[in-house]
């Protein structure tokens, strides 16, 4: 499928970095204009004809534009163009009456950006998710869509673990749960997935790493061997006898990618 054409309006300098970096390891995303300005994001829309917009809500560090994001979005409709890009807007602002006005104005979907699993990977997504619905459905219809299939993956996570005997109690089992699921959710994310949930939970690198390790060795040591050979195919380092947390996590994610 041809690459998506994306405009990022975007004063904050590590963001833009991030969504350069973000783009160059995706063949489905092309940025084809990148500005601090609101006023030269008009422009690029009128001469790249972007499928779709990121535009901060706050461009403080704006030096060239002379409107606020609001504005932008009513200059947006005067263009009258034959199509409608997609707009995904990201702010630090987590108001229900600035979301409510930002839906009136025809944004498509809304990101908090101190939202731990804000990443320039995770908008992407968003947008490539966006362009494959067909265009009569509304964006209250994938989300419904996008939960279903969340639900899916989740279901399917939770009974592989209980094949393989680790029990529902252990904190350890929600750290692989959730390890999993955020990445196949974000597949491409150069995040560290235990970086990830150090932010979800607030605990430490370390605390995360032995709850899985340790949810690991139970598994190991309380389940028959017969099961454990069945259920678990990848291969395990014959000197500890048990996987690694992320050999453990990086199997079941590439099963169920392909089961799902």
């Amino acid at each position: 499928m041809k690459a998506m054409k994306i405009l990022i309006i975007e004063d904050d300098v590590n963001d833009c970095n991030n969504f350069i970096n973000c783009a160059e390891n995706r063949n489905d995303i092309e940025i084809v204009g990148m500005t601090d300005s609101d006023v030269e994001g008009l422009k690029y829309v009128k001469s790249k004809h972007p499928d779709g917009i990121v535009l901060d809500l706050e461009l403080n560090n704006s030096i060239t534009g002379n409107m606020d994001s609001l504005d932008f979005l009513s200059e947006l409709k005067n263009l009258k163009l034959d199509y409608e890009p997609i707009i995904i807007v990201t702010t630090h602002i987590n108001s229900k009456r600035i979301y409510d006005m930002l839906h009136r104005e025809g944004v498509d979907i809304i990101l908090y950006k101190n939202h731990p699993r804000y990443t320039a990977n995770y908008v992407f997504n968003k947008f490539i998710d966006l362009r494959e619905i067909e265009p009569t459905k509304t964006v209250e219809i994938l989300k419904e869509e996008i939960k279903e299939h969340k639900e899916k993956i989740s279901d399917a996570i939770i009974r592989e673990l209980d094949l393989i005997g680790i029990p529902a109690k252990m904190v350890g089992r929600q750290y692989i749960h959730d390890a999993i699921l955020y990445l196949i959710e974000n597949k491409g994310d150069n995040e560290n997935v235990i970086r990830y949930l150090t932010k979800i939970y607030k605990k430490s690198g370390n605390t995360i790493t032995n709850g899985i390790q340790n949810a690991i060795i139970h598994a190991w040591n309380k389940t028959a061997i017969d099961d454990l050979l069945e259920y678990y195919k990848a291969r395990v380092n014959p000197e500890t006898g048990i996987p690694t947390p992320m050999e453990f996590i990086y199997y079941y994610v590439e099963k169920l990618e392909r089961e799902i």
